[in-house]
């Protein structure tokens, strides 16, 4: 690999993790009360735990897309968000979370060990690269809303 290739994976991984001058994804997940993760405030379509959950799919699909030809995505766009508001129990948003943070470690393993410019031979011109900006971009947006979120309901910092 190499410097550029090193230089712009690294730069990649902190998009993904987010930080900066930005919360993290992790940041906005971070000690929800339960009780505020099925409330969707303000008349508004989505609930923290249906944006968390979505993100978790969403990720999911991109990494698996990835790195398996054998892949079938989700239907769009119903597979991709939950239907019920809140998670069944604490175990259920706790293995969201858990399967969000694995996956995207999974995710940054790909942009270390792989060609990131050379193009997914199962895709239509997609890339490792183009993988990782979308699961960037897609995370940065969700995450925004759940920050949003946070603030209507009283319980962002």
């Amino acid at each position: 690999m190499d410097d550029q290739h090193k230089i712009l994976g690294a730069e990649l991984e902190k998009l993904i993790i987010g930080g900066g001058a930005h919360a993290t994804l992790a940041d906005a997940l971070k000690d929800i009360p339960a009780k505020y993760r099925g409330i969707k405030p303000h008349n508004l379509p989505y609930s923290i735990w249906q944006l968390a959950e979505h993100i978790r799919i969403a990720q999911w699909d991109m990494l698996e897309f990835s790195k398996d030809g054998t892949h079938q995505s989700p239907k769009w766009p119903d597979d991709y968000w939950p239907k019920e508001s809140e998670p069944k129990d604490d175990a259920a948003w706790d293995k969201t979370i858990e399967q969000i943070h694995a996956d995207r470690t999974q995710f940054l393993a790909l942009l270390k060990n792989e060609d990131i410019y050379k193009p997914i031979p199962h895709g239509t011109g997609q890339s490792i690269l183009r993988e990782a900006l979308q699961v960037a971009d897609h995370n940065a947006y969700h995450t925004s809303e759940i920050i949003l979120l946070r603030r209507l309901l009283g319980i962002w910092k």
